[in-house]
């Protein structure tokens, strides 16, 4: 059933280009050398100038590979732009859901079964702990069918009908969370980021995806959830703002970043990197022309690993 009721403020930012060619323009006042930001590990790699919607540098950028739970940036976009959207529709959390993580061993916000909670609530365990439980719920919430199955079959077809209005051309979803059913979850560095960059534009998930952790409550009082971020540059890198970390054995670890500084909003993409937040702070340092002493956020025990 399609989500009805108070709608949202809408996308703020106008859609972004599907050029195939990198700009080899550099960062604005600082000296660069032509190979951009050095050695990066990543198989693909990209950086965007969100604000002027430029490409600044690529590595692999039109090269398909699997995303991890950084397909939960679509996940929430979907949600995010369904007509009429409530974000305080409350809905039930399954026992199927749980099921499912348990069955997939995948990461999780740890819903309770028979809880309710808000569309908006979802959303944070959808992104903070990286939640397939609350990936489901939403799917299950916001697609349409009959049954289960179809809702969440009708949602996954939104994800890849959203992708071609993006001039996402090299993306195509097969999940509603990473977990990827045949293989054909993919997309590349270039499209990620001009999901990323219109997914910014929308200041619920910009305000969620920001957060480092988050205490949500039940509407009727019975329990509260807390989830932390698993995006370790969040309160790590001087202006990060976000989005969405993912790992998986196809994919390896992945990471979609944005940082802010003096109004001027940078966007990255790395898929298969075990260095991705050194190689995430090294492509902001070059983009900002300026390097960044960081000590690296600590998760708690408790938190989730993505």
């Amino acid at each position: 059933m399609a989500i009805e009721g108070r709608s949202v403020r809408r996308w703020g930012v106008a859609l972004v280009s599907s050029t195939a060619v990198i700009a080899v323009g550099l960062p604005a006042g600082t000296a660069r050398a032509a190979n951009g930001p050095g050695d990066i590990a990543a198989k693909g790699a990209f950086l965007l100038d969100s604000g002027a919607n430029r490409a600044l540098w690529g590595k692999g950028a039109d090269t398909r590979r699997e995303m991890a739970s950084t397909t939960k940036v679509m996940t929430a976009v979907v949600v995010l732009d369904s007509r009429g959207v409530n974000l305080d529709r409350k809905v039930t959390v399954k026992k199927e859901y749980r099921d499912y993580v348990a069955r997939r061993k995948a990461s999780t916000a740890d819903l309770r079964a028979g809880d309710r909670l808000t569309v908006r609530q979802l959303l944070y365990g959808l992104m903070l702990p990286s939640g397939c439980d609350a990936a489901y719920a939403l799917a299950d919430a916001v697609g349409s069918g009959a049954t289960t199955k179809a809702r969440t079959a009708s949602f996954i077809s939104r994800m890849n009908a959203k992708a071609r209005s993006l001039g996402m051309t090299n993306t195509t979803y097969d999940s509603f969370d990473g977990i990827s059913q045949g293989g054909r979850n993919r997309t590349t560095p270039r499209d990620m980021a001009k999901l990323a960059r219109h997914a910014m534009g929308n200041r619920t998930f910009a305000a969620v995806v920001k957060s480092a952790s988050t205490k949500q409550r039940t509407p009727d009082g019975r329990r509260t959830y807390t989830w932390y971020n698993t995006n370790k540059l969040l309160g790590s890198y001087n202006g990060a703002i976000g989005i969405k970390t993912g790992t998986g054995s196809a994919a390896g670890p992945c990471l979609v970043f944005a940082a802010k500084r003096g109004g001027r909003t940078i966007v990255g993409v790395l898929l298969n990197d075990a260095n991705r937040y050194p190689d995430a702070k090294k492509m902001l340092d070059w983009a900002y022309g300026q390097r960044t002493a960081v000590q690296w956020r600590a998760l708690p025990r408790e938190a989730q690993r993505d």
